[in-house]
C-alpha cells in the first residue's frame, strides 16, 4: 500500500509538472525564462539564510566575505595604487614638460586633466567590455592599454601628441582596470563591505606614497622620457592583478555580463519591420543608456541624484591641489626632492589612517550615517586648502598635507560605500558609470581653469583659495540635502501611524497591504526590505 501511494504521489507530481509546462507554454513562456525570472527574483531579495546573496554572471552566489576575496582585495589595492594615484604624480614632470614643449601652465595642465577625465568618462565603454569579456579580461586589457600609452608618451614630439598618448590612451586603460576591480570587490564582500572598501581605498594612498618617490628617482636618473617608458612597464602589473580576480561563478553562457537581469534584447529584425530604421536606432540607444548608465536611477532616485550632483561639483577642485602642490613648492625655491616628499607624506598618512577608519565606520552605529561623516570630512578637506595660503615653507605645507590626508582618508574610505548605500548593488555598475561620466566633465576642466588662474595672476595660492571654496560648498550642499531628505521621509512615516489598539470586531488576519509598522529591525530585515523595493530610511 505504501509503495502504491508513493507511485500515485509521484504520478500526481508528474501530471502537475506537465500541466504547469502546458500552462507556461500557453502564456508564451518557456522554462528557461521562468528560471531567469526566479534567478532575478532571488537576486532582488538579496537574502538566503539570513545573509546577502550576490549575483555573479547569471546565478545567485553567496558572497564569501573572505577566502579568495582577500586576494581580490589585495589585487584591488594594487590596481587603485597604479591607476587613481598616477595622475597626481605627473606634477613631478610638470616643469620639464613646460620647458620641453614651450607650453603654458594651462596647456601643460591638460595632460593630467585629460588622463583623469578619461579615467572616469570611459565608464560606459568599460561596462560594455565587462559584458562581453568579464571583469578579469577587462582589467588585464586596461593594464596593457595604460602601459602602451605611457610607453608611447616617451616618444612624443608635441604637447598635442602627449594629450593623446598619456591623456586619452593611458586614461582609458586606467578606467578599464579601475572600475571592474571596484565592482567585483562589491560582490566578494557584503557583510564586511565597508571595511573592504576602506582597505581598497588605501591603494590610492599607497600609490601617492610610492609613485612620487619612484617618479622623482626616475626623473633624476633617466629624465622625463625614460621615466615615462619605465612607468609604462610598471603599469603592466595591472594585468597580474586582473588575473587574480576570478568570477564568483563560472559563466553558463559566453558573453553574459557580470550582472544581467534585464529583459531580453528585442528582435532587431522584427523591430525594423514594424518601425523605421531611425526609430530602431533610437530605441537601441535608449536601451544602451538605460543598461550602462543609470539615467532611471538619476531621474527616480532622489538620493542618487543629490549625491551625484554633489560629487560632480566636488571634483572640480578636489584633485587640483594634488596637481599643483609640487609646482607651488618648487616655484617658491623648495628643492624638488622635498616637494615630492610632500606627496609621499600624504600617502603615508592615508595608509596609516584608512584601515582604522574602515574598522570604525563598519560599526553598527554608523549604519545610515555614512553620508554625514563623508560630508563632514569633505568640508574639512576643502577648508584645509586655505592653509597653503599662509606661506610656501616646508613646515606649513607639511601641516597642510597631514590635515588634507586625514580628511582625504575619510572621503576615500566612504565614497563608494555611500554610493552602495544610495543604490542597490544590482544597479551599482551603471550608477558608477553615470557618476564617473559626470565627474569627468569637472575633472577635465578643473586643472586647466586653475592653470588659467595661475597664468593671469602669477601666483599659485589663488588656486588653493578657489579649491577651498568649491569643495567646502559641495560638502555643505550634500549635508543639507541629505538632512532635508531624511526629515522629509521621517515626516512621511509619522503621518502613517498604526492603530493604538486593534478593533476586536475586525479579524486579526486582515492586514492592509502597504501599511507600515514599527519594529526592531535586524540586519536581515533591512536587507529584505531594501531588496523588495521598500526604501530603507536612514536616521541622523
Amino acid at each position: 500500500m505504501t509503495q502504491r501511494n508513493g507511485i500515485s504521489g509521484t504520478s500526481d507530481r508528474i501530471l502537475h509538472s506537465e500541466a504547469s509546462k502546458v500552462f507556461q507554454q500557453a502564456n508564451g513562456m518557456d522554462h528557461e525564462k521562468i528560471q531567469e525570472a526566479d534567478d532575478c527574483e532571488l537576486e532582488e531579495r538579496g537574502q538566503e539564510g539570513g545573509r546577502r546573496v550576490s549575483v555573479a554572471v547569471t546565478g545567485a552566489v553567496e558572497a564569501p566575505d573572505g577566502g579568495w576575496g582577500w586576494m581580490v582585495l589585495v589585487a584591488t589595492i594594487l590596481v587603485l595604487a597604479l591607476t587613481l594615484a598616477f595622475p597626481s604624480c605627473v606634477g613631478i614632470f610638470y616643469t620639464d614638460l613646460q620647458n620641453e614643449f614651450h607650453a603654458t601652465n594651462s596647456e601643460t595642465s591638460w595632460v593630467p586633466s585629460i588622463m583623469t577625465s578619461a579615467l572616469h568618462a570611459g565608464g560606459p565603454f568599460c561596462s560594455m567590455l565587462v559584458e562581453k569579456l568579464g571583469c578579469r579580461a577587462t582589467i588585464m586589457l586596461g593594464g596593457v592599454l595604460s602601459g602602451l600609452g605611457m610607453a608611447a608618451s616617451s616618444f612624443t614630439q608635441s604637447i598635442t601628441e602627449l594629450y593623446i598618448t598619456a591623456g586619452v590612451i593611458t586614461g582609458l586603460g586606467f578606467c578599464f582596470s579601475f572600475q571592474p576591480a571596484v565592482t567585483i570587490l562589491g560582490h566578494y564582500f557584503v557583510r564586511r563591505r565597508v571595511f573592504a572598501n576602506a582597505m581598497s581605498s588605501t591603494g590610492t594612498a599607497l600609490g601617492l606614497c610610492a609613485l612620487p618617490v619612484l617618479g622623482n628617482y626616475l626623473h633624476t636618473e633617466y629624465g622625463w622620457r625614460g621615466s615615462f617608458l619605465i612607468l609604462g612597464a610598471v603599469l603592466l602589473n595591472c594585468c597580474v592583478c586582473g588575473a587574480v580576480m576570478r568570477p564568483l561563478q563560472p559563466k553558463r553562457h559566453r558573453g553574459q555580463p557580470l550582472m544581467n537581469h534585464g529583459p531580453p534584447p528585442p528582435d532587431e529584425n522584427s523591430e525594423s519591420k514594424k518601425k523605421g530604421r531611425a526609430r530602431t536606432i533610437w530605441s537601441s540607444m535608449l536601451a544602451f543608456l538605460s543598461k550602462h548608465m543609470a539615467f532611471n536611477q538619476f531621474c527616480n532616485n532622489l538620493r542618487y541624484r543629490v549625491y551625484s550632483i554633489g560629487i560632480t561639483w566636488t571634483m572640480l577642485g578636489f584633485v587640483v591641489p594634488l596637481v599643483y602642490l609640487v609646482p607651488y613648492a618648487t616655484a617658491n625655491d623648495m628643492e624638488p626632492s622635498q616637494a615630492a616628499y610632500l606627496l609621499s607624506i600624504l600617502g603615508i598618512v592615508n595608509i596609516v589612517v584608512r584601515p582604522p577608519f574602515g574598522i570604525v565606520f563598519n560599526m553598527p552605529w554608523f549604519k545610515g550615517r555614512h553620508v554625514y561623516v563623508f560630508s563632514a570630512a569633505l568640508l574639512v578637506n576643502g577648508l584645509s586648502n586655505s592653509i597653503c595660503c599662509i606661506g610656501p615653507s616646508f613646515h606649513v605645507l607639511l601641516a597642510y598635507v597631514v590635515i588634507y590626508g586625514l580628511s582625504m582618508s575619510v572621503v576615500g574610505s566612504l565614497m563608494f560605500t555611500v554610493l552602495m548605500d544610495v543604490v542597490e548593488m544590482s544597479c551599482f555598475p551603471s550608477a558608477l558609470g553615470l557618476l564617473a561620466v559626470m565627474e569627468s566633465v569637472t575633472l577635465l576642466i578643473g586643472p586647466p581653469l586653475a592653470g588659467i588662474l595661475v597664468d593671469r595672476t602669477g601666483h599659485y595660492f589663488h588656486v588653493f583659495f578657489a579649491c577651498s571654496a568649491v569643495v567646502a560648498s559641495s560638502a555643505v550642499f550634500l549635508m543639507v540635502s541629505f538632512c532635508w531628505l531624511d526629515k522629509k521621509e521621517r515626516k512621511a512615516l509619522n503621518q502613517v501611524k498604526p492603530p493604538t489598539a486593534p478593533d476586536p470586531a475586525a479579524p486579526t488576519i486582515d492586514i492592509v497591504p502597504g501599511c507600515q509598522y514599527s519594529s526592531v529591525s535586524t540586519e536581515g530585515d533591512k536587507d529584505k526590505a531594501s531588496a523588495n523595493g521598500a526604501e530603507y530610511i536612514t536616521s541622523v
